[in-house]
């Protein structure tokens, strides 16, 4: 009884040290924080089993300004995962700071403010790929083939819910 409850206690201790480290984490090479947003700079990335050209692909981006999100650093090379979860390790030279979501709602409707009652300027597609303006807690401003409007930040894969960008 006393073992279970010392390994239980050792345990919570280690996911709460964990937990608090992941979220102050620093890339190695950049120092920026991981985990972070990036896009696809490139039309085509390949994406490998580990960080070097001797590692296996095992499958290619083919979508520019792709929404990824860094998890790891090595070198030139980025491990990154896709709005599916999957991923793998990327040159960094493939990837961009530039902002992009992708929309995960069909016809998600874009308004002229931050407000559900402002009139509507656009609907988006599921699986439109956005450039991400300004956050706010709730809504973020997109611009996607030539409209701009505000969406609930929800309805978005690409942007961390508690984040605010200016």
């Amino acid at each position: 009884m006393r073992m279970a409850a010392l390994i239980l206690g050792l345990m919570a201790a280690l996911l709460t040290g964990t937990v608090s480290a992941a979220t102050d984490e620093r890339g190695p090479v950049t120092n920026l924080p991981l985990p972070r947003y990036v896009s696809m700079k490139a039309a085509e990335g390949n994406v490998r089993r580990g960080p070097s050209l001797t590692h296996r692909i095992d499958w290619i981006y083919t979508r520019r300004d792709m929404p990824l999100e860094i998890t790891a650093e090595y070198g030139h090379w980025r491990r990154v995962r896709d709005s599916d979860g999957a991923g793998g390790w990327v040159h960094y030279s493939l990837l961009s700071g530039v902002r992009t979501v992708l929309v995960q709602q069909d016809m998600l409707e874009l308004h002229g403010r931050p407000d559900e009652d402002a009139p509507v300027t656009a609907k988006l597609a599921l699986g439109v790929v956005a450039r991400l303006g300004k956050c706010d807690t709730a809504w973020c401003e997109l611009s996607a083939g030539g409209y701009d409007g505000w969406a609930p930040k929800s309805a978005l894969w690409g942007v961390a819910a508690d984040e605010i960008r200016d």
